[in-house]
């Protein structure tokens, strides 16, 4: 008994001491309680097409880009996170995180950018997921979007510093490389789905809609 503790201790004494492998532990954890609370929604046929029409304004939009980064990092794009963040709004953070989720699966489908599984998790479903967030502060949109894109960031943030530091410019460390392109690019995503939120009439969408919100 003493001995399977012991080795317990040891085990996590390893992941601990590497970033990757806690790293890993950490997204594999919140992608598999994402999966079991996923399962648990009930979804009818009218959320089921409001998601399917977000996914697609979103992944529209994503093409349509302002700027766009080399070597993976990530591009600025026409505000491709606000028909999640307006599902996320309409129906509460569990349907936006599962409509972030699948537009992240989407995401590498069309723009997949591969070095290491693990990677894949960060840059692709757990970040888009973590927008979804955003409908915790239904009442308050702008606070709501800026919280689920530093959500975000936080994930690509980890990843960068991970597995894209061999991109770092000379004298650079990876951890301010990340920083410093993840920020660049989550922040440069965030002024423009903030500019979108303030023109668009957001209440009035919300409102007309009222009576399928969850």
């Amino acid at each position: 008994m003493f001995n399977f503790i012991n080795t317990i201790k040891e085990g996590f004494s390893e992941i601990i001491k590497s970033p990757l492998s806690l790293a890993t532990l950490i997204g594999v954890v919140i992608l598999i309680l994402a999966l079991i609370k996923f399962k648990k929604l009930k979804l009818d046929t009218k959320v089921m097409a409001r998601i399917g029409i977000a996914l697609a304004l979103a992944t529209i939009l994503h093409l349509v880009k302002l700027v766009d980064l080399p070597n993976g990092a990530g591009s600025i794009n026409l505000g491709s996170m606000v028909p999640i963040l307006i599902i996320a709004f309409m129906y509460g953070p569990e349907i936006g995180m599962l409509t972030g989720f699948l537009f992240g699966i989407i995401y590498l489908i069309i723009s997949p950018y591969i070095l290491h599984p693990i990677q894949v998790l960060f840059d692709y479903p757990l970040p888009f997921m973590a927008v979804g967030l955003a409908g915790f502060f239904k009442n308050k949109k702008l606070l709501g979007a800026t919280f689920g894109m530093f959500i975000r960031f936080i994930f690509h943030f980890i990843s960068g510093v991970l597995f894209f530091g061999e991109f770092a410019p000379e004298g650079w460390s990876p951890v301010l490389y990340s920083f410093v392109v993840n920020g660049s690019v989550v922040g440069g995503n965030l002024l423009v789905i903030l500019v979108i939120l303030a023109l668009l009439p957001i209440l009035r969408i919300l409102n007309k809609n009222s009576s399928f919100v969850q």
